[in-house]
């Protein structure tokens, strides 16, 4: 929860009361990132610009001035985990054990669960909840992220890792469960968004990079731009 002060002085509760309705759920004025008054300003910075229009994939991803890149970077990916849940729950529906047995993408792609003490294979919807659970751990983890407003370098090279297993939730869900997949994208923009960001801090090879939104946006390295 924080606290917005207007103009005319009055105080704003930036907090879902009980019993909020779900069109009325997070509606209180935009606040600029600025004036954010929280370690946890990153965060709702972020969730604001989603909630204004989740298409608008340049201004999510545009960091503010001054802002630690590490920090900005770890948030994203905790958003990411956390919008990827509703994914995973619509998953649950038609991605059953007995008929995705593995965790695909296309023919040449089988992915093996860390989650394991050994690597191994899982049914594909006990290997996204295997990866969202274990992203939460290390991203909760305050060994490795005591704080939100600054992020050891040691610390920021572990995001990659993470981005390379959760991004297999998407590639399964675009090759296996197409209209699933359709629906949450039109929704939601996350795996656009999810591409263009690991493309811009270059956390993933454009090789792995399996569903085809790279050729439909055109998106270029940095270093190409």
């Amino acid at each position: 929860m924080s606290k917005m002060k207007m103009a005319d002085g009055s105080v704003i509760l930036r907090r879902n009361r009980p019993g909020t309705t779900a069109k009325d759920f997070c509606r209180w004025p935009d606040e600029a990132f600025e004036e954010m008054d929280s370690t946890l300003a990153v965060q709702q910075y972020i969730q604001q610009l989603i909630k204004r229009d989740p298409a608008n994939i340049e201004l999510i991803l545009k960091m503010p001035d001054a802002q630690d890149e590490g920090v900005w970077k770890y948030e994203h990916l905790r958003q990411f985990c956390m919008e990827l849940n509703g994914l995973a729950v619509r998953l649950q529906n038609e991605c059953h054990p007995e008929t995705c047995t593995q965790m695909t993408a296309t023919e040449q792609w089988i992915f093996l669960c860390a989650a394991h003490k050994t690597p191994k294979e899982c049914p594909a919807i006990d290997y996204t909840r295997h990866t969202l659970d274990g992203a939460a751990c290390l991203l909760n983890s305050n060994k490795y992220f005591p704080s939100r407003v600054s992020i050891k370098e040691s610390s920021v090279a572990k995001l990659g890792s993470v981005c390379r297993r959760v991004y297999r939730i998407f590639s399964h869900a675009y090759y296996h469960h197409r209209i699933i997949f359709d629906v949450f994208e039109n929704e939601t923009h996350l795996c656009r968004r999810f591409t263009h960001f690991v493309t811009k801090y270059n956390l993933m090879s454009k090789d792995n990079l399996i569903v085809p939104i790279l050729e439909d946006d055109n998106i270029l390295d940095e270093s190409e731009a």
